[in-house]
This record gives C-alpha cells, structure tokens and sequence, in this order.
C-alpha cells in the first residue's frame, strides 16, 4: 500500500520542489557537501511514519491530534531564529513518539526525518541523510520567499468590530447556575459546579434516551471541545473551525475556519466564551479572536500569544464584564506562563500576571539554578474560575520545566502546580496555595472548580476543589486556605520518590491524573464526581538536554506501562470519602455533568455516552457514539425540551480504546422521544 504512496509523494516532491533543487546546486556550487536522503531511506521512513506518526499526525502529515509537520508553518519553524534541520531531528529522535523512550533506534528516527523532508519537497540525493548536526544543518528547509501571513498581530473584521447578533448579557452570565435552559459557560457557570437543575430526563426515563442528529465537523482535528448553547444556539470548535448549529436539530447556523497566520503548536480547542454577541476563542497560532454570534464574519483577531516560544492557546476563555480573560498551554515548550485580559472590543490587553516571575528571570528564591540551565513552564490550560461574590478570579497554574529533573530547580518552583486567586479587574494576587510542589513527574495541577458558596450549594463553607495530573482531589476551605482532605482517585505509587538517570516506575504516569475535565457538583447528594484516568509510566531523567526556543523540554523521557483503564470516582464534598465508583476500560477524559433527575452525564474513550444514577454509581444506559467522547458532555432545554449534547471523535490517541482508526469529529445531540 505504501508504493503508490511513495511514487506520489516524490513524484509530487520533484514537481513541486525546484527553488531547494536550485538552493542545493548553488551550495554543492560553492564547495558545501550537501547530502539529503537516498529514495531508500524515503521509503522506509513512510512505512515507520504511517505505523508511528500517522495517527497523531495525520496520514498526509497534514495535522490531526496533532500539528502538521508539512507545510509553510512547519517549514519556517526549522527555517528561523536559529532552529534548522539539525534540531528536527534531535526533536524527532528524542521526543517522538509523545514522552516515550527508545520506540525507534537511529536509523529508523534518520528514515522518518528523510520522509518529511522529502513531504516538505527537499529533492532526494544520491547520499544517504545521517544523523550528523552540522551536515542537517546546512540542508535548505525553507525558501526565502516562503512567507507567512503574519505581517500584523490585529486584524479587523471587513463588517467592523461590532457585531449585529445578540448574545448573554454580563448579568445573564452572572446568574448562568440558576440559568437551566442555557449553557452559557464552559463549565456551566462561572464557579463551574457543571449542575443542571433540569429534570425531564431522569433516573426512571433516562433508558429511552435517543439520538435526534449529529452534526460533523468534517476533520480530524482533535474534538475536545465543550459546547456552549445560548437560545437554541450550540457553539462547538476544533482546532481551526468554529460553528453554530441549532441546538435542537443540528442544522448549521454558520461556520468559521481560521487559517493560521504564523506557526502553529498544538491543535486543540476546547471551546469558546460567548456575550453580547462576541463568539471568542484562541487559536493554536497564538491569536484571540472573535466572531459575530449572527452570522460567524470575523469581527477582529489579535495575536496575543507567540507560538515561537511554544505558546498556544487551548482552554476556553472566560469573559467577566467587558473582558476576555485566558492563559496560554505550552510548560513543556519551557514557556514564562501568564494569566492574561483583553479587551472584549478589540483584544488589546488590560493586563498581564506572569506565573512563573522567578524562572523567567533565570531563577530565584523558591527556583534555584545550580546548573544554570533555562527555567519555564506555568502555563495555563484548562478552565478559569470565579468567586463572584469575593470578587476572586482562580487559575489552575501548571508544571515547571523541565519537567522531570526537579534537582536542578530545587525549591516550591512559584506559582508552578498552585492555585491563584487574581483580582479579575486589574489582575493582583490576591493568594495562592502550592499544591504539587517541586514537581518531577509532569503532574500539573489542571482543575481549581467547582467554587461552592455556604448556604448556597448544601455545603457548610466555602470551598473549591482542586485536583490534576497527580490523581489527588483536594478540597480546600477558602477563607483559611488549608485541605479539608486529600483524596486517591486513582491509583497512586511512589510519588515521593524522586525521578533521577536511573529513572523510576511511578502512578499516575505523565498524562495524569486528571485533564482538561474536572470535577462536577450535585447539590443533593453533596458529591464531587470526577472523570480520571489510571495510567502509570516509567520516568527516566535525562543526563543532558538542550532548549530549542518553542520545543519540547522534558528534560528526560518517560515510557508509559501497557495497562491503562480510568474511573469515574464519587467523593463527599466535605469530608473526602469515596461513595462509589466506575471503572472504565479506557481513561476517562470526557467532561460530566449532574441533574436535577438524578443523574450523571459522561462519556468515555471507548465511544460510550454514559448515564448513572447520581446516588448509587449504577449505570442506567450506555449509548455507542461511534467514536471516544472526550469534549464536554451538557445537557440544556429547546422550547420546553431537554436535549444532552456529545462531542465524539479523535480525543487524544495517545489512549488505547481498542479501534485506533482517526474519525471525523461530530457533536451528538440526544433527547427522549417526543
């Protein structure tokens, strides 16, 4: 199957690739030895790729999971600031496939470079590539005139910055936890209980739950996203594309594709914020933008985030007053984190709380740097939370970097793995609380909701709930600031052993823990139920590594075990004891939600929308979706009737489910028959 491939991809590349021929003759010209790739090494480079690479991706490298490696972006990210072939390849040899550890020996990982260059049309030779840095260096990757269409950080929309259709009001927003109908945050509402006081489907009905359509994204770009539904209006996102649909029927409203602008990082959107008619959401290329909720024109776009560095924007966004408050992903690219916001009318930015001050000045008190070695990470990238009545803005800040040898960043690593609580108008610490302090294993602290109010939520305090990539739910009580308890919600071991070159086999491995989803609260029976997954991995440390600016700096490899399964794990809000739990063949990464009727609502890898008895555990019905469900799972009301939405398709490939084949994302809408 691969020989008509191959014939294409360099048929296609000597068609296509005349200005490198032309760079290759005038260097050879000047007396540079200039090797390339035999069409041996193409061809044993495109089996290993479809086997190792293609799934994450994409089959013709054009990105899925995750970015493309062909293309003008991926070309000038080999092509500037000093990066070049020579850092492709020790990128490729020592980080790829994600954090795994010896998948490929040399001559496989030198096969795999020689196949994407000859996709990014560099012209084979008669002399085989090697792994020689300074030969890799002097291969042309990018033409001269290759540009990016990046020459301005603003772009306005053609119709203007204002937009014409409606939206939530800020008091609408504000009052989103009494709002059913709606889901007007990511999260529900801004303290991010996910609590639905609807009650139509319910614990006696909810086996007849049925499909009433789908809508397909027509990509297969990763589906995490969470949807928003605001009168009959759902919002849904992918990587580049944004659409409205209706909520009731799944015909399109409008949709949106971004074309990135400058170089792309990760490609994962989790969803969008919505007011007053502003659709807005960040890109993988590092711009916030936002979109008119009447018809989808562009109202302006502003590149906020520099994806030179390795910053990307993948959470969704919280909008609180006039402001687009969001932080950027990317620790383990060793960005300096921030906590940043922006304008609503244009995205021009009103401040700016950087999360790691000590490590972007080289090191500090709470740092150190014996080796003198670059510091980072903090980023941020899962859902923000709110205090509303305390006027507290909280962000989940997560790993240093590099990630695994804490011994050359000995200390606490502030604000890194903490909770912060930020003034949301003018972006002051107000405190913060280290939760994973001096962190070796990757563990990120991911979630700091739900927020409960005393005599609001049946609770006798105010809480909020904090848990990550470690496998721990704390609850902390927010006026003294201390754990209430500290709960496994999956398996834990040897987590106080440090990660050294010898390296050491610990739970939970480097993808958690607990994700992009948190937990979610059910007022009634008083629990916090969180998806999780089980996944443990062997962390080694490396002896040397070097940071390439916007690259991957793990700083050692970690090889995950071959079992993983997750849980869906019931916890007391107060007193942290576990009322029950699911276990799930595959991890858990799916947003839930709670009702009024009794219910939780969530989905699973293996393709399944699940619905169990709140009280009990006891799965009442498990509907096949025809792919892993890893978005958020909502429920909402259409002209009197409930409806629960589904995002299914390629979550994150680096979980086994069992059907490893990529799918086109889609959104599912179900309700009980008419």
């Amino acid at each position: 199957m691969y020989g008509s491939n191959l014939k294409s991809a360099l048929a296609l590349a000597v068609a296509t690739s005349s200005l490198a021929l032309c760079a290759t003759l005038s260097n050879a010209a000047e007396g540079v030895a200039l090797g390339t790739f035999t069409e041996e090494q193409f061809g044993r480079g495109a089996v290993l790729y479809q086997r190792e690479c293609a799934s994450c991706h994409g089959a013709d490298l054009e990105g899925a999971v995750a970015p493309a490696i062909a293309g003008v972006s991926f070309r000038k990210s080999y092509s500037s600031n000093g990066i070049n072939v020579g850092d492709l390849f020790n990128r490729i040899r020592t980080s790829m496939p994600p954090r795994q550890i010896d998948v490929l020996n040399e001559g496989e990982y030198i096969d795999v470079v020689a196949y994407v260059l000859g996709r990014n049309n560099v012209l084979p030779g008669d002399e085989p590539l090697s792994g020689n840095y300074a030969a890799l260096a002097r291969i042309p990757f990018s033409r001269s005139d290759e540009g990016l269409d990046s020459a301005t950080t603003f772009i306005a929309g053609e119709a203007g910055l204002v937009p014409s259709g409606s939206g939530p009001s800020f008091s609408d927003l504000q009052a989103a936890r009494n709002n059913f109908s709606d889901w007007l945050y990511h999260n529900q509402n801004y303290k991010g209980t996910r609590y639905s006081g609807l009650d139509a489907i319910n614990v006696a009905n909810v086996g007849g739950l049925q499909q009433i359509c789908a809508y397909q994204l027509d990509t297969f770009a990763t589906m995490q996203t969470g949807p928003i539904v605001h009168d009959g209006v759902m919002y849904i996102t992918n990587a580049t594309r944004t659409a409205a649909i209706n909520a009731a029927t799944c015909e399109r409203v409008w949709d949106y594709t971004w074309e990135p602008k400058d170089r792309s990082v990760w490609g994962n959107s989790r969803g969008v914020a919505i007011k007053d008619g502003y659709v807005v959401r960040g890109t993988s290329d590092g711009y916030l933008l936002a979109l008119d909720s009447a018809n989808g024109n562009l109202l302006w776009a502003r590149q906020v985030a520099d994806p030179w560095l390795g910053e990307t924007f993948t959470m969704p966004p919280m909008i609180f007053e006039d402001t687009v408050l969001i932080g950027p992903a990317g620790s383990e690219n060793a960005i300096s984190g921030w906590v940043g916001a922006f304008s609503l009318e244009d995205g021009t930015q009103r401040w700016r709380f950087e999360t790691v001050p000590e490590a972007k000045a080289g090191g500090g008190p709470t740092w150190g740097n014996p080796e003198d070695i670059v510091l980072g990470g903090g980023a941020v990238w899962t859902p923000l939370s709110m205090d509303l009545a305390k006027g507290e803005l909280y962000a989940a800040v997560s790993n240093p970097a590099p990630d695994l040898p804490a011994y050359l960043r000995p200390g606490e690593n502030i604000y890194t793995n903490n909770i912060v609580a930020l003034d949301p108008r003018t972006g002051e610490l107000l405190w913060h609380k280290s939760i994973v302090p001096n962190d070796d294993h990757d563990w990120d602290l991911t979630q700091v909701s739900p927020v409960l109010k005393a005599a609001e939520d049946n609770v006798s305090r105010d809480l909020v709930a904090t848990v990550g990539k470690d496998g721990i739910l704390r609850t902390l009580d927010k006026n003294t600031r201390e754990a209430l308890y500290e709960t496994p919600i999956t398996t834990i071991l040897n987590a106080e052993v440090p990660v050294t070159t010898e390296g050491v086999f610990a739970c939970p491995g480097v993808f958690g823990g607990v994700l992009w989803s948190g937990p979610a609260y059910h007022p009634g029976e008083r629990l916090l139920i969180t998806p999780v997954i089980d996944y443990c991995a062997r962390f080694v440390a490396a002896n040397e590594f070097d940071v390439v600016p916007g690259q991957m700096y793990m700083g050692g490899g970690v090889e995950p075990a071959n079992e993983q399964s997750g849980w869906l794990t019931a916890v007391d809000a107060e007193g942290g004891d576990i009322r029950w739990r699911y276990q799930s063949p595959a991890p858990m990464v799916a947003g839930v939600t709670t009702t009024a009727g009794g219910l939780v609502l969530t989905g699973e890898l293996t393709g399944n929308l699940l619905a169990l008895d709140v009280a009990t555990g006891e799965v009442l019905n498990s509907l096949y979706t025809g792919a892993p469900v890893g978005g958020g799972v909502i429920t909402y009301e259409v002209e009197g009737r409930q409806f629960v939405a589904v995002p299914s398709g390629n979550a994150m490939l680096t979980f086994r489910t069992g059907d490893e084949t990529p799918r086109s994302g889609s959104v599912i809408v179900y309700a009980l028959p008419e």
